[in-house]
């Protein structure tokens, strides 16, 4: 997924992530160096660090996946796919002045 997003955006410098056991996992920890990624953890019990990601997490989990049950991973996947097209690609977001993510990212290139 981290290398699809690349594709798409390009390579970030840095990745910054909570230290749960998921993300300081060797893998990941070994991608990122292969990649030339620095990975920056936020303080333990600081998430306002992330607060972007915070509030997408919640976003997410109130928005659908609170919402349906799923009989597969891959139903998860599919609807995790066309909602995120449709909230960067659809819904306007007032923080951005009513405009959506992609027409912000077209702007700013």
């Amino acid at each position: 997924a981290l290398e699809q997003v690349i594709e798409w955006r390009g390579k970030p410098k840095v990745i910054r992530c909570d230290n749960g056991p998921e993300y300081i996992s060797g893998a990941l920890l070994g991608w990122a160096e292969r990649q030339g990624i620095r990975i920056e953890h936020i303080q333990p019990g600081k998430p306002q660090q992330n607060a972007y990601v915070e509030r997408y997490n919640r976003t997410v989990r109130y928005a659908w996946l609170a919402r349906t049950l799923f009989d597969s991973i891959e139903q998860v996947q599919d609807k995790a796919t066309r909602w995120l097209w449709t909230y960067n690609h659809e819904r306007p977001n007032m923080a951005l002045g009513g405009i959506t993510p992609m027409q912000k990212l077209a702007l700013a290139a």
